[in-house]
């Protein structure tokens, strides 16, 4: 599912102010850089908006943000509906104990960690981040949720790049994104 399916008019001004840098962070990579768009308060109020006409009235008590680009998303989002903003974490930055998860990118391996404690079984929750390419890092936020005894009720992007086919990684669990990139 997709905002840019349903033809919603904010989203021409959101994937206008989304810069594209070669090479980055190593040769090969087209990085969608959303810092581009957060210099615009409409757009970054409309993508948060439609994120939110999304989720509001879906029962979901966690929004878990993938460091870092997920916290900048999925803050105003669990505040908007209403739930709270679980952070999953680099290694090493969270005090306490954590359970973490390994993943690979389309560029290397990596690991996300949260807090012991911080999701109960039972609740309802929403993964953010700002992209989605081959689906490693998403799928490592679900299993750490799940772990965790939630269910996850669907994972939330700005930006697809389709032709990496994360989405064909996420056993099924929907993805909801507003836009795609090639």
């Amino acid at each position: 599912m997709s905002a840019y399916r349903d033809k919603d008019p904010r989203i021409h001004g959101i994937q206008s102010k989304i810069r594209v840098v070669p090479n980055f962070p190593k040769p090969g990579i087209m990085f969608q850089d959303i810092t581009t768009l957060l210099l615009d308060p409409k757009a970054f109020k409309d993508t948060v908006d439609l994120f939110v006409e999304r989720y509001k009235g879906k029962n979901i008590s966690v929004v878990a943000g993938i460091e870092a680009r997920g916290f900048i998303f999925g803050t105003p989002i669990a505040l908007e509906i209403g739930a709270k903003f679980v952070p999953l974490r680099k290694p090493n930055k969270l005090p306490g104990k954590v359970i973490s998860e390994e993943y690979e990118l389309e560029y290397g391996r990596d690991c996300l960690e949260m807090h012991l404690g911080a999701v109960e079984p039972g609740e309802r929750a929403l993964v953010v981040d700002d992209l989605i390419a081959t689906g490693g890092t998403l799928c490592a936020a679900m299993k750490l949720l799940e772990r965790a005894g939630a269910e996850v009720v669907e994972c939330a992007c700005v930006i697809e790049l389709p032709d990496l086919k994360g989405r064909e990684r996420l056993n099924g669990k929907p993805l909801y994104v507003l836009l795609e990139s090639h």
